[in-house]
């Protein structure tokens, strides 16, 4: 017990002790939606160290002093509640909840229990900062298409050896938009870069899709898949993935983009703009169809092919808002410099 409590007021020691099971409850509902609905163990560890914090300082003799047939408010709900119908809602109001079970805490503790004061109020701070990473998380799970409209630089990857750290600096920069690409490698090879990708993109809010495979896709639990125009049918990749993950399509000429729309696809590629040896022997279609994608194409489109920080004028002049880029940050010597210098040029706040 700590040594400065004190037992001044039967009324205090419930009202610490209501308080402190209010706080770690709203935390446990957190920490519990983040490990399932979110699968964010960085989160899920972040939370349950607050809990476990405060844990150590509910003492016996608050326990002691609870009542809860005499507690008139026990029990009492408010029309608020039912219209908590989406995680995110549930999250801000646990999270509110937590914070002012804290502040009560830290207000009451003062006198009788300094510690348990200054411990809720840390936990209090360190949970304001929280809140946002867990309202960001949300909203990468429950709006991937809204995320999606704020995306205007999309990484694809290439095998290298320094695979994870290049991605790693292209998110630390800010990229939110990444698609696995490993046309060679061995299935068991591609699934574990995969899965490793797959939870670096979460850890930053990003979102991360992968080239042409469904099954890898579902198997670490991607944001969606990118087809082209030779790859399984994007309507029968919807019924695989279902109608909240992403489903990208590479065209060529507008009469694809066409079809990606009837076919239900969320964004296309456009391109190749320029010859490229990640598309060998591919005719470049030139700025020519990024103007018809501009005036025409209802949902976000990605100008790619052969493009940098030198090429993306004539591409933005032609309309082209987004572009995907492979080499410009993945042959980089400084990855990170590299997409903070797109991310600049195509105004996307990082």
């Amino acid at each position: 017990m700590n040594a400065a409590l004190t037992t001044p007021e039967p009324a205090v020691l419930r009202l610490l002790d209501a308080n402190l099971d209010r706080a770690r409850e709203g935390l446990r509902v957190l920490e519990d939606w983040c490990r399932f609905g979110l699968d964010r163990q960085d989160l899920v560890a972040r939370l349950k160290d607050l809990r476990q914090r405060l844990g150590r300082c509910h003492l016996p003799a608050y326990k002691a002093a609870r009542h809860s047939a005499s507690d008139g408010g026990a029990g009492l709900a408010h029309p608020a509640q039912a219209k908590r119908l989406q995680p995110v809602q549930v999250v801000a109001a646990n999270a509110g909840r937590a914070q002012e079970a804290l502040r009560v805490l830290e207000e009451f503790g003062r006198a009788g229990d300094p510690l348990l004061a200054a411990e809720a109020a840390a936990i209090r701070y360190a949970l304001y900062d929280l809140e946002v990473d867990l309202i960001r998380a949300c909203g990468a799970a429950a709006g991937r298409r809204e995320q999606l409209l704020r995306c205007h630089l999309y990484l694809i990857t290439s095998p290298s050896p320094r695979l994870h750290e290049t991605v790693a600096a292209a998110l630390e920069a800010g990229v939110r938009l990444v698609q696995y690409r490993a046309k060679q490698a061995d299935d068991l090879e591609r699934w574990r870069e995969a899965r490793a990708l797959r939870q670096l993109c979460a850890s930053y809010g990003a979102l991360f899709l992968v080239n042409d495979r469904v099954d890898l896709a579902l198997a670490v639990e991607a944001d969606g898949v990118h087809l082209g125009q030779g790859d399984l049918p994007p309507a029968q990749a919807r019924r695989l993935l279902g109608p909240d993950r992403l489903i990208g399509r590479s065209t060529q000429r507008i009469e694809q983009l066409r079809q990606a729309v009837a076919e239900g696809c969320d964004y296309v590629g456009v391109g190749p703009i320029n010859a490229t040896p990640t598309k060998p022997g591919r005719e470049p279609v030139g700025l020519a169809y990024v103007r018809a994608a501009a005036a025409e194409s209802p949902i976000p489109f990605f100008a790619i092919g052969g493009l940098d920080l030198t090429r993306l004028p004539p591409v933005q002049a032609a309309g082209g808002s987004r572009v995907a880029v492979v080499r410009a940050i993945t042959e980089a010597s400084d990855p990170g410099a590299a997409s903070r210098q797109l991310l600049a040029a195509l105004g996307e706040e990082a």
